[in-house]
């Protein structure tokens, strides 16, 4: 028999010999982890480690040795955090900093994998592989400017050499080159003494907070867990209920919200490990600054489209447009780190998409059953009508029959999102956001529906340039809205899924996110759809509070930006031919729309997008509601 690529070298089935590769690697973690209850499973989804449950990748059919170390380094380091790592503990010592946090796990993780490093041969042989493989997909290799480098990739790399004397992957060597000067200068000696506490999370987390201190990181510490990292983590718990300290009480609010974050990324700190398209970084995604971007003086100025909209009968005022710009989102920062955001988002909340994904397909069932697809058969070309093959072998002297799809009688419909992206929406919702924008795109393309994702934001705190320009001209009265607009095309409704995917990573950038001023990105959103040629178009607002601007509130009265906003509702859903939907994230924004929603928690997000779309696309044959009026 000839052996093709389903069969192993030995001509036995390629499947058998998966599996039992899976179950090796399944004893070696149950094992390793000193958990015989823990559930190993293998996907095509990105590796996860969730509780007692770890998600391995699946492996290739054509497994290489090389392939096979990558996917055990992978359980290995899952099965190294179960057995080393004590997650209450970690908490209590993991600083509040989002920079000083994304450091001190990576810094964990290493010492995890160190102890496993030091006492088994093989598993620092698969950990070896597993990190080359990581920076290798993630494009290390090429990093030539310290901008780009992590400095949690890199400390964590040093903190192994020192606990293991292994090299760093030659894939991340630039990246530890580019920091060794100037880590070893700060704190060298530091990490020098790690090794004497590997054993001790305790001693080690304290011995971290010193290195974050030496780094100039210590304000990003709390000052009531510098107070506590030498007591007993038992007597922190019951200082909360005993203690009657006022900051002793701040402290522990503090050390359960760091707790929130510090759950989202054990989830999936090991998922980078085999298929992640890009090496991300907790701490390069938030390193810039809330106040200013660097890049912002080389980009395009806004150009305001026309919105199609009688001016609102409101007294609304700008003060000046020339600060403002929309901008695409590829724009804001480089290639990179867009894959390193992206990386981020897939990471944080990668068991969320299946349940998405859940809810997308029903509504592409339903949108499927709705355009009332058909076959003409007896064609004379088309696809082979392989249901009348028979007729054939009873007699090949009839012709090949051809069917051809009957075209679908489903209106062209464009479906805009557009994102809150102000400060409130940091962390969760945010990520929730992109995550269901994300897969809803890719769903509504499969069904021939256009979808544009936009977001709007402000360019700066506290009014920006404008508020600079009007204080230079003396403070004139009620000068309007006094901040400088950011309105982000994530995806244009004319560009493909798969070329705007990573742009959607830019929400995780944590400088990104500051002021939002609704009425304006309102108008803004239908303008763009108001040029669209389908013959049905769809608004969709997703926010998580109504719009604020400190700068325009504090020269204007309290209600002003609110007013604006009821007023450009009011001008779309009665004078306009675009169906306009809200969806508020814990905020009540039934009292702005006639057609919209409240949710709770963001993720109930999804299932409120998808519910949203169905019940308009079960409306395709009744007038959609906004129309009205002329456009």
């Amino acid at each position: 028999m000839t052996q093709g690529s389903n069969w192993d070298k030995n001509g036995n089935p390629a499947g058998n010999r998966n599996d039992a590769f899976k179950r090796a690697v399944t004893a070696t973690m149950r094992a390793v982890s000193r958990d015989p209850e823990l559930e190993v499973s293998f996907s095509n989804d990105r590796p996860a480690l969730t509780g007692h449950k770890a998600r391995l990748p699946e492996p290739p059919r054509r497994r290489t040795e090389a392939d096979t170390a990558v996917a055990r380094g992978v359980g290995d380091s899952m099965a190294l955090k179960l057995a080393c790592h004590d997650p209450k503990l970690h908490t209590s010592l993991v600083p509040n900093g989002r920079e000083a946090r994304g450091i001190f796990d990576a810094i964990e993780q290493a010492r995890c994998e160190a102890i496993g490093s030091r006492r088994m041969e093989g598993v620092a042989s698969n950990l070896s592989a597993m990190l080359e493989d990581r920076y290798f997909r993630g494009n290390y290799h090429e990093i030539t400017d310290r901008a780009d480098a992590p400095i949690e990739d890199a400390l964590s790399l040093m903190v192994r050499e020192r606990l293991t004397g292994q090299k760093p992957p030659e894939s991340a060597q630039r990246l530890v080159d580019l920091w060794r000067p100037w880590i070893e200068d700060k704190v060298g000696r530091d990490l020098d003494e790690l090794g004497s506490t590997l054993e001790d999370q305790q001693r080690f987390g304290t011995a971290i907070r010193d290195v974050l201190a030496a780094l100039d990181m210590a304000e990003e510490m709390s000052s009531d867990q510098e107070e506590d990292e030498d007591s007993d983590p038992e007597s922190e718990d019951n200082s909360d209920t005993s203690s009657d300290d006022e900051s002793s009480a701040e402290g522990q609010e503090d050390q359960e919200d760091a707790a929130a974050p510090q759950e989202t990324e054990t989830l999936g700190e090991e998922e980078e490990a085999s298929e992640s398209e890009s090496a991300e970084s907790t701490s390069e995604d938030y390193r810039d600054d809330d106040l200013a971007d660097p890049r912002e003086s080389g980009e395009a100025a806004r150009a305001e489209p026309p919105t199609g909209l009688r001016r609102a009968e409101v007294d609304y005022r700008v003060y000046t447009t020339r600060f403002d710009e929309i901008i695409k989102a590829e724009e804001l920062c480089d290639s990179a780190e867009l894959d390193r955001l992206r990386g981020f988002l897939d990471k944080q909340l990668s068991h969320l998409q299946g349940v998405v994904a859940r809810l997308a397909n029903r509504l592409q069932r339903r949108l499927m059953a709705q355009q009332n697809r058909a076959w003409e058969f007896d064609q004379e070309e088309g696809w082979l009508d392989t249901a009348r093959l028979a007729r054939i072998v009873i007699d090949p002297m009839q012709p090949l029959a051809f069917k051809r799809e009957r075209e679908a009688n489903f209106r062209d419909t464009v479906v805009t999102l557009l994102l809150d992206n102000s400060g409130s929406m940091r962390g969760r919702p945010i990520t929730v956001a992109a995550t269901c924008a994300d897969i809803l795109a890719r769903t509504l393309e499969r069904c021939g529906v256009k979808v544009e994702i936009l977001g709007f934001t402000t360019r700066a705190w506290k009014g920006g340039q404008s508020r600079e320009n009007w204080l230079q001209n003396g403070k004139p009265v009620s000068p309007g809205r006094l901040n400088d607009l950011r309105h982000i095309v994530y995806k244009s409704a004319d560009t493909p899924w798969r070329r705007s995917r990573r742009n959607l990573g830019l929400m995780m950038r944590e400088g990104l996110l500051k002021e939002n001023i609704d009425g304006e990105a309102l108008e803004w959103a239908h303008g763009r759809l108001l040029g669209r040629p389908e013959s049905r178009r769809i608004l969709m607002m997703i926010s998580d509070g109504a719009p604020v601007d400190d700068s325009t509130l504090s020269v204007n009265s309290g209600n002003y930006l609110e007013r604006h906003l009821r007023a450009v509702i009011d001008e779309i859903e009665t004078n306009s031919a675009i169906e306009l939907i809200a969806i508020g994230i814990g905020h009540d924004v039934t009292r702005y729309y006639r057609r919209a929603v409240t949710i709770v928690d963001a993720d109930e997000l999804a299932g409120a997008i998808v519910e949203q779309l169905a019940s308009l696309f079960a409306e395709e044959t009744q007038t959609p509601r906004g129309r009205r009026g002329a456009a």
